[in-house]
């Protein structure tokens, strides 16, 4: 039972279920110490010692009842022999064979338990991909003694007191492998649905945000989701303060004033926190059409992060610029991309007038706390640019990141004067993947982190 607790462990795991060392052995224990017997007992009792919130509950009861699910196998009553027939004939032909018995006696339990071993002997549980089914479906039948089957159907169809013989066995042997599909089925869902998921999503965090054509909207969608999760990830790691509790530094005046209420005696032992500030971040984005779609990821990336960033404000512009966090309270990411197209969409884009607009209404939200963050290719269409306007912006922030869907090599090209505004930069990036733009925005929170 040991190695079918481990099986169940890594199925767990491929669910998304965090299992440590630790807690797998505090899962034997628990196993030990109810037993098998009892189902729900001890799947209460895994689920206890496994599952550590409400999602990973719901995984771990889907999983669970998937893996431990043992249907009877659907194995039709073969055809009846004729009356005239010689059992013991058939019993002769299918003697070296112990499947071909299984199957013609109608066994299913047996035939249940020789396809699980089988499909321990040949790492059934490996699968990863779903284009392996095919092929793992036909080993796992030919460990079980299915080429055996065929040849003796062969044989027995050339003589005609075994006709019937020959029929029976054909009909099971098709309902074995309909069996075995099943089987093979349940394995890749219990062991690899997760890792072609995972694979899609690793192509779609370094498919390019400006590919020609647009996103496909299946695409999109999982994007979408993708980017929540990166940001959950990321909040996950920063959100919480960092303190030093009873380790670390002494805090001696803290010790010294609560020592008084004892005579002076230190009975309660003080230690310095250390305190991580939130992030507060101005996003600006340009919202043309070659870098919209990188502008809905930024802003679900930050607005995904709301236990990280301690205020955000993101305006958008094309010629025009815009407070958005109205439109996006009321829309939501999703749908605010489209709202404020219809707002200042198709204006011909002016980076020079947009940051007028911002400084003009907004520069008080920047100050030494802030890391003010632009997403634009820079292009102006070789309007004034406004440069002092970029530096009395660099100067009043606490950092000033620019995001560039474009590759460097075309900074400077054309209407561009990206390279004009890296000057007036802390750090400026060519992103154009999900995983470039995690990468920026965890490097922004990074640096609110005291070392």
């Amino acid at each position: 039972m040991q190695h079918t607790l481990e099986e169940f462990l890594r199925a767990l795991r491929a669910a998304d279920v965090r299992v440590s060392p630790a807690e797998a052995i505090d899962a034997a224990r628990s196993a030990a110490a109810v037993g098998y017997a009892d189902r729900e007992l001890f799947k209460d009792a895994l689920c206890a010692t496994l599952a550590k919130s409400r999602d990973e509950v719901a995984r771990f009861d889907e999983t669970f009842e998937t893996f431990f699910a043992r249907d009877r196998f659907s194995l039709p009553p073969p055809p009846p022999e004729p009356s005239d027939a010689d059992p013991s004939v058939s019993d002769d032909a299918a003697a070296g064979s112990p499947l071909a018995q299984m199957l013609l006696q109608g066994d299913a339990a047996a035939v249940a338990q020789a396809m699980e071993a089988a499909a321990r002997r040949t790492g059934v549980a490996e699968i990863r991909l779903s284009t392996q089914r095919s092929r793992m479906t036909r080993r796992l039948l030919d460990e079980m003694g299915l080429a055996e089957i065929e040849q003796i159907i062969a044989n027995a169809r050339m003589k005609p007191e075994l006709e019937g013989m020959a029929e029976r066995l054909d009909t099971a042997r098709r309902a074995l492998a309909a069996e075995a599909q099943r089987f093979v089925e349940r394995q890749h869902e219990l062991y690899a649905s997760g890792s072609g998921k995972a694979l899609r999503e690793e192509m779609l965090a370094k498919k390019a945000l400006n590919a020609d054509g647009g996103i496909d909207p299946v695409d999109l969608a999982m994007m979408q989701a993708l980017v929540k999760r990166m940001a959950k990830r990321l909040a996950d790691r920063y959100s919480r303060r960092r303190h030093t509790a009873n380790r670390g530094h002494l805090d001696v005046r803290k010790t010294l004033r609560k020592s008084m209420a004892h005579g002076g005696v230190p009975f309660e032992i003080e230690w310095k926190i250390k305190k991580i500030d939130k992030p507060s971040i101005v996003a600006i984005c340009d919202v043309s059409k070659s870098v919209a779609a990188a502008a809905q990821f930024l802003l679900t990336f930050l607005y995904s992060l709301n236990d990280v960033v301690d205020h955000l404000d993101a305006y958008a512009f094309s010629g025009r610029l815009i407070p958005v966090n109205a439109i996006l309270d009321e829309n939501g990411v999703e749908g605010a991309i489209l709202k404020v197209l219809q707002t200042i969409g198709f204006q011909q884009t002016d980076y020079g007038k947009a940051l007028e607009d911002f400084c003009e209404n907004h520069l008080a939200r920047v100050d030494r706390h802030t890391t003010v963050i632009f997403l634009g290719d820079g292009r102006s269409n070789f309007a004034d640019p406004r440069l002092d306007l970029m530096h009395l912006i660099q100067q009043r922030a606490r950092a000033v990141i620019w995001l560039n869907p474009e590759p460097e090599s075309y900074w400077g090209q054309g209407d561009s004067v990206m390279n004009r505004y890296e000057r007036f930069t802390h750090v400026a990036k060519s992103c154009n993947t999900l995983g470039q733009l995690e990468r920026i925005i965890e490097d922004v929170l990074r640096s609110y982190v005291p070392h």
